[in-house]
């Protein structure tokens, strides 16, 4: 079934390892700021925290952690690896689109293009949501997909609201660190045409229920700051 890492994606739609790195001491997920959220009628992936990041794995299985982030957006750096994962997904497609991992960043305002038909989309997730506030924009990065996406292209789910980048493609090396940075700033000026607005959260995800695969990943290092 198809997801997105972010709360909107969770709620519009209803209608992140052994030998892998530095050992980390147990935390609960809470403790650490993350929440996590599952998906109507699929198994959530089992998720724990690092002390930079959080680490998932599941077999068929998909949900995402988050947590809130305030300022106005520059750059995000992390690192992250898959040692399991699912087989290549079009990832611009509605259904089937499995990926090992998503980082996700809800923005606080509106697309400058955003329509009456969008808010009205947007204010009934938020009825679903309760009292957490869902992003009314987002850029999600990706490890997974063919590969042969677009640079940047729309997200199926989000109704115009989100742009999806891949990041590294599905069959990217396996058990293998790759360390990542971009400039959110820029890629929300390039998806939406305009300055972009203040952060208001990042969601780490998985989906591998529609393939039946295995996951095993990680992502740490987590780090909002100026860019180079």
């Amino acid at each position: 079934m198809p997801r997105l890492a972010m709360p909107l994606a969770a709620t519009i739609c209803a209608g992140l390892l052994a030998g892998a790195g530095p050992i980390h001491p147990p935390q609960s997920l809470e403790a650490v700021g993350w929440t996590h959220a599952h998906w109507h009628g699929v198994e959530p992936a089992r998720f724990r925290a690092l002390g930079d990041g959080v680490a998932v794995e599941g077999v068929a299985q998909g949900s995402f952690v988050w947590r809130r982030v305030q300022g106005q957006p520059a750059c995000l750096s992390w690192r992250w690896r898959v040692d399991q994962g699912p087989p290549p997904t079009d990832l611009t497609r509605h259904g089937g689109d499995d990926r090992a991992l998503s980082v996700a960043i809800g923005f606080a305002g509106w697309p400058p293009q955003v329509t009456a038909w969008q808010r009205t989309r947007h204010a009934m997730a938020q009825a679903m949501a309760g009292g957490h506030p869902l992003p009314r924009s987002v850029l999600i990065y990706v490890w997974g997909g063919t590969g042969r996406e677009p640079a940047a292209f729309p997200s199926p789910y989000l109704l115009g609201l989100g742009v999806v980048r891949v990041l590294r493609p599905a069959d990217a090396p396996r058990g293998q660190w790759f360390e990542q940075r971009v400039n959110l700033a820029a890629d929300w000026q390039a998806a939406f045409g305009a300055a972009p607005p203040s952060l208001q959260e990042i969601a780490i995800g998985t989906d591998v229920d529609d393939t039946r695969s295995r996951v095993e990943a990680r992502v740490e290092a987590i780090r909002f700051g100026p860019c180079p």
